[in-house]
């Protein structure tokens, strides 16, 4: 398909910029007629992406009786891939507004597949850890182009709230999806099969972008921000770093609080530089925009709260309740059923309507009750009565949540900005995760060294404090939705409140 750019404007500067839906009108829309295909597309990239965090999960185990590397070594093949993909999100969110959506999202896809072909292949830990590191790199260059796609190619309020429901929906219960997927390759063919299984998402989907696909670039950009991509990157790096160093030796631990600090330091310099740059990587009208802002910080506490029910239900369900990694994965079932049935329901009839705040408060309090259910479990808890009803209610919260956060972040926004705000949402999601699995961790483990009793006794203990403290991460979501969101529905053309009160 022809490339095509923004063409340069003599008289640019004395033009106010434009907003992605006053430049792509379906009657100038290059993707407009294919717009549902591209969708599946864009959503298969997707669940990849987010499949891939927790599909190695399951398969560690073998791996590691596989290539015989220690308990203390294991860490890194999850570490790897977070450092590379929560480090350079923002530079692959830029790199897709300077060389157009189209080549970085197939270049996303390739070299997505060619790392996890590598690590399928590995026949040694430091080649297994390597591809990881680099479908990391791949993933930070792929899933901002997906979602950048998503948001210039649905423009019309109805139709947009339809495409960021399923994308919501994958978002959310894709992690689910990694647990059962996991656990069939493991279980019945290989835990190697957990790498190439991307191999039949990515290349089929790179296909179909080439033939799709128009390479729509802004020329607003021409550089990129070197000094920023350093801090930036350099920023991300050491805080998913501390975090991951937290979980494995303590928050107390000197190696911690020296990559924390460090974090703190790296991403206040990119802060004060974005200030100053002339064209800088995160312009801040980016995260200065209230709804924008607001929804940023709401992903990134679910993403806090969100790693209790995936990291320790598993624990449960297959240490206390006897169950296989395949019938683990078939019991998280409910959870991705509920949230595309509760993301479709919200964006395509509720947000129209009342805006995004009362939806994200709903979904943030949803998150409070299952969490609060979930802490009540015990040694003798079964699945149907005392785990599958928090399945359903989470579902419901995390339904609400991502799929309007996730649409309400990058509506309106700038269209040489599209790339660097989604790359915004990957991250906050990702540095919630690392965040909520290092903190969730420390503070189950210190439960159930503190619990006088039986060992089966203690890590359920560990868990419900674990689940007590999700609960008040998600009320603080909702504290926070309600204070930043603005009230009232949301213009869907240009992302202003309208009919605010």
């Amino acid at each position: 398909m022809p490339d095509t750019a923004t063409p340069p404007s003599s008289d640019s500067a004395a033009t106010p910029p434009v907003s992605l839906a006053d430049q792509q009108l379906p009657h100038d829309n290059p993707h407009h007629t294919r717009r549902w295909t591209i969708l599946a597309v864009i959503g298969v990239a997707q669940l990849m992406v987010v499949l891939d965090a927790t599909i190695v999960n399951i398969a560690l185990p073998s791996a590691q009786a596989d290539l015989g590397f220690s308990d203390a070594s294991r860490q890194w093949v999850v570490t790897a891939y977070a450092l590379a993909f929560g480090g350079l999100l923002l530079l692959g969110g830029r790199l897709s507004d300077l060389f157009g959506r189209k080549w970085t999202f197939i270049g996303g896809l390739v070299g997505f597949s060619l790392a996890s072909a590598l690590g399928g292949s590995a026949d040694t830990f430091g080649l297994l850890v390597a591809s990881r590191a680099l479908q990391g790199a791949f993933g930070a260059i792929l899933a901002p182009a997906a979602l950048s796609l998503l948001a210039t190619i649905f423009t019309d309020g109805k139709e947009r709230g339809t495409a960021f429901a399923i994308f919501g929906a994958i978002s959310g219960g894709g992690a689910a999806v990694g647990l059962l997927l996991g656990g069939v390759l493991t279980q019945y063919l290989s835990w190697r099969w957990c790498l190439y299984v991307n191999l039949l998402f990515a290349l089929p989907a790179a296909v179909a972008g080439l033939f799709l696909l128009h390479n729509v670039r802004s020329a607003v950009h021409a550089f990129l921000d070197i000094p920023g991509t350093i801090l930036a990157s350099a920023g991300l790096i050491t805080l998913v770093y501390g975090f991951a160093k937290a979980e494995s030796d303590g928050w107390g631990a000197t190696v911690t609080l020296c990559f924390l600090g460090a974090s703190i330091v790296l991403l206040g310099l990119f802060v004060f530089w974005m200030t100053r740059a002339k064209h800088p990587l995160l312009p801040l009208r980016v995260v200065l925009d209230r709804n924008r802002g607001g929804s940023y910080l709401t992903i990134l506490l679910a993403g806090l709260g969100i790693f209790g029910v995936f990291l320790f239900l598993t624990y449960y369900m297959q240490q206390n309740l006897g169950f296989s990694p395949i019938r683990t994965g078939f019991a998280f079932v409910p959870m991705p059923v509920s949230i595309v049935t509760a993301s479709i329901v919200a964006q395509t009839r509720l947000l129209p309507r009342v805006g995004p705040r009362p939806l994200v408060v709903f979904g943030m309090l949803m998150g409070v009750l299952g969490m609060s259910y979930l802490a009540q479990l015990d040694p003798t808890s079964g699945y149907w009565v005392d785990v599958l009803p928090a399945l359903v209610i989470l579902g419901i919260a995390f339904g609400n949540i991502f799929a309007t956060a996730i649409n309400t972040a990058t509506l309106g926004v700038l269209a040489e900005d599209s790339g660097v705000a989604s790359a915004l949402v990957n991250t906050c999601q990702q540095v919630g995760g690392a965040a909520g699995t290092a903190l969730l961790s420390t503070i189950a483990l210190t439960a159930t060294k503190n619990f006088v009793g039986g060992k089966s006794a203690a890590e359920v203990h560990g868990y419900t404090v674990a689940f007590w403290f999700s609960a008040a991460i998600f009320l603080v979501g909702a504290i926070v939705a309600g204070l930043l969101l603005r009230p009232g529905r949301i213009d869907p053309q240009h992302g202003g409140a309208v009919g605010a009160h």
